[in-house]
């Protein structure tokens, strides 16, 4: 399936989000091994952006996207219950077994 976004053909999911939002998505999650300097600005520059007016509805538009990204892939979210140990009961003292 093709996903055109503003006359642009999106042809990976990360495309397909950053035509979304207007933004990369590195801007809001960052890149692996990015120092704190790198972090800073990066986090700087996207607090510039949201309170750009442009960009009022962003917010909107993440919350839109997670929801649709969440029912096309109900599996990311397959949670397992995890079996609790068994508590173990204290022995008290002068009480024979």
């Amino acid at each position: 399936m093709k996903y055109i976004v503003a006359g642009h053909q999106a042809v990976t999911a990360a495309e397909f989000a950053e035509l979304a939002l207007g933004t990369p998505v590195e801007l809001w999650l960052g890149v692996e091994g990015e120092s704190d300097e790198e972090r800073a600005a990066r986090l700087d520059a996207a607090r510039d952006i949201l309170a750009d007016p442009e960009y009022c509805d962003l917010p909107d538009d993440l919350i839109h996207l997670a929801a649709r990204v969440i029912e096309d892939h109900p599996d990311l979210f397959n949670v397992v219950p995890l079996a609790r140990p068994a508590r173990r009961r204290a022995a008290r003292k002068g009480v024979a077994a």
